[in-house]
């Protein structure tokens, strides 16, 4: 009786573990349909069923200061090597095709929780479809005046921010007193745009933020617990931008690009300095960037207009990140190229520099040509 019990529970566990590693094909199946219909991911997921979930993650994760999400990742990585561990052991002691299946089962519950905690958020709506800001080819002069723009605002943001005794932008407050005040930009620009409206978590430091420079990583959003976290070891004229980045994917918007334009904005609306700074500058980088790909020669030329402020701060940027390059930032690029691939980006990390392409879709609005 004992004995038929055991294998009752044996053939249900493995039952079950099937079913949970075919829902993996299954929600590629699905999202491979809902791509073609953007406009229900946009209402009855990311602006409703989403939505909710995200919101009720930040109510539980704000409960607890620290970020829930760091201790959540390195459990579910011990947990990963610890099957890796037991698969080479089952090669000389049996039961190899049972770990396999565990494994998948990890794997399959792991990509379902995240796809639909939030990954079909890359298939929603395009922030220019929602802004109603329209994508074309721009000129390489509207890119320069573009450029030029941001580098004027830049300069006289700069006089207004606090500075240290080496030259280069300072948050007297830390990061801390940067994620409290965060919230203003999204406040006011939700009064506009609703869909970056909610209430959430609180942007959480990464315990780990120095190693993690080594990837090149300036902020992670982890889907299985819904927080904003970012990378506080970063110089602190970025660090409102970076926030503000995080605070964008936990709204639901995945796509990198995307996330850099709402950081801008949201800095901009943000009534303090440094943020306004902030954000311009997030802009400014990534077009002169772009610029620098097309006239290497006119990229040369603008660098010249920087005030003595935003050169230091932008030099300060450049040694701080040559100071972390190497192989684990390369390994981290391609991985996270290939991650962002896999969700639909077909530009990989190239995809942040296309934040360009909104910025110059607004500015013609703003100059309706």
């Amino acid at each position: 009786m004992v004995v038929d019990l055991k294998k009752q529970f044996c053939r249900m566990k493995n039952k079950v573990k099937l079913i949970l590693i075919s829902l993996t094909p299954i929600t590629i199946i699905l999202n491979t349909i809902l791509k073609k219909y953007p406009e229900f991911i946009e209402k009855y997921y990311s602006n409703s069923l989403n939505r909710w979930t995200r919101q009720f993650q930040g109510f539980l994760t704000n409960l607890f200061s620290f970020s829930v999400a760091e201790i959540v990742c390195f459990f579910l990585i011990a947990v990963l090597l610890i099957f890796i561990i037991l698969l080479f052991v089952k090669i000389k002691t049996g039961g190899l095709l049972n770990q396999l299946i565990n494994i998948l089962t990890y794997l399959s519950m792991l990509y379902v929780l995240f796809m639909f905690l939030w990954g079909f958020n890359y298939d929603r709506l395009s922030f220019s479809k929602i802004t109603n800001l329209k994508i074309e080819m721009s000129t390489e002069n509207q890119l320069k005046n573009l450029c030029e723009e941001l580098i004027d605002s830049a300069n006289t943001i700069r006089e207004r921010v606090n500075v240290s005794p080496n030259g280069t932008m300072v948050e007297n407050g830390g990061y801390k007193d940067v994620f409290i005040r965060a919230e203003k930009g999204y406040e006011k620009t939700s009064l506009t745009l609703t869909q970056l409206g909610g209430r959430y978590s609180k942007p959480k430091p990464i315990l780990l933020s120095q190693p993690m420079c080594y990837t090149g990583i300036t902020g992670i959003y982890i889907p299985y617990t819904g927080e904003a976290n970012v990378n506080v070891h970063v110089l602190d004229f970025m660090l409102p931008s970076t926030t503000a980045h995080e605070m964008a994917h936990q709204r639901g918007f995945a796509r990198e690009d995307e996330a850099n334009y709402i950081a801008y904005i949201t800095c901009l609306s943000n009534p303090d300095a440094d943020f306004k700074y902030s954000g311009v500058m997030l802009a400014l980088i990534n077009s002169m960037h772009a610029l620098a790909g097309k006239n290497m020669q006119e990229y040369k030329s603008l660098q010249k207009l920087y005030s003595k402020g935003v050169k230091n701060d932008l030099d300060a940027n450049n040694d701080f990140w040559l100071k972390y390059s190497g192989k684990v930032q390369s390994i981290s690029n391609k991985v996270n190229n290939s991650y962002l691939k896999s969700n639909g980006q077909i530009d990989g990390t190239e995809s942040y520099g296309r934040m360009v392409d909104l910025l110059l879709a607004q500015d013609r609005n703003q100059h309706h040509y």
